[in-house]
């Protein structure tokens, strides 16, 4: 977030909607913008980032995006809340559903979350690092990445989860969901996709949700193929 050149906020929008987000601002809970100049009136809007999916993406993420997941194990790298997982749950038949969380925090909550509306039967969170998970990456067949490294991690580690990556999530037909593009992850890190590692998959974005979908949002959904 240091290497960010203009304030940005933090807003999971799977917590808070834009409707939500625009009451909190009227009310001066929130802002959308900062002062450039101290004590000025000059001001600059802030960009609001989510990392995790709004309600509306995770219905569209999982009823238009992905395939029919009967029986399909999908995991979910950095899954914070749980967001993932519980749209998951609602929206698709997936079998297995699998987070995985390097913070402890988040761990439990997920885990509380999971027990109180009891949605154990096809859901499971691990605290780990995504790279100590080779057999599980070798096994997946839906892998869901959105803005896991970017925010969170020196350029160094990034280009290292990315290899782990490439290396064991390999199983052919497998799916692959990013946010954003994969040319736009790895542009930053000079790093090149492993040759016929994956193809990228057409998306109908136009496809209706909800009042409350943001369509560009949705189109920094893509879906890749295992090769």
């Amino acid at each position: 977030m240091q290497q960010r050149s203009r304030p940005t906020v933090h807003v999971d929008g799977f917590l808070y909607d834009e409707d939500q987000v625009d009451i909190l601002c009227e009310e001066g809970t929130m802002s959308r913008s900062y002062c450039l100049t101290c004590g000025s009136y000059r001001t600059a809007p802030l960009d609001f980032i989510s990392h995790s999916f709004s309600i509306s993406e995770l219905q569209f993420l999982f009823e238009n995006v992905l395939p029919d997941l009967s029986g399909r194990m999908v995991v979910d790298v950095g899954s914070r809340l749980g967001a993932v997982l519980y749209g998951g749950h609602v929206f698709s038949s997936a079998s297995h559903l699998i987070g995985l969380e390097i913070n402890e925090e988040f761990v439990n909550l997920q885990r509380n979350i999971l027990q109180k509306y009891k949605m154990t039967d096809r859901i499971q969170v691990l605290h780990t690092d995504v790279c100590l998970q080779n057999v599980l990456l070798q096994s997946a067949d839906v892998l869901i990445l959105n803005n896991v490294f970017e925010f969170f991690m020196e350029l160094g580690e990034q280009v290292r989860a990315w290899r782990f990556i490439m290396e064991n999530f390999r199983k052919r037909g497998s799916l692959l969901v990013t946010v954003p593009a994969l040319q736009e992850s790895l542009s930053t890190l000079q790093e090149a996709l492993a040759p016929d590692w994956v193809e990228e998959l057409p998306v109908d974005y136009d496809v209706f949700v909800g009042g409350d979908s943001d369509a560009d949002s949705l189109r920094q959904i893509h879906l890749y193929r295992v090769m």
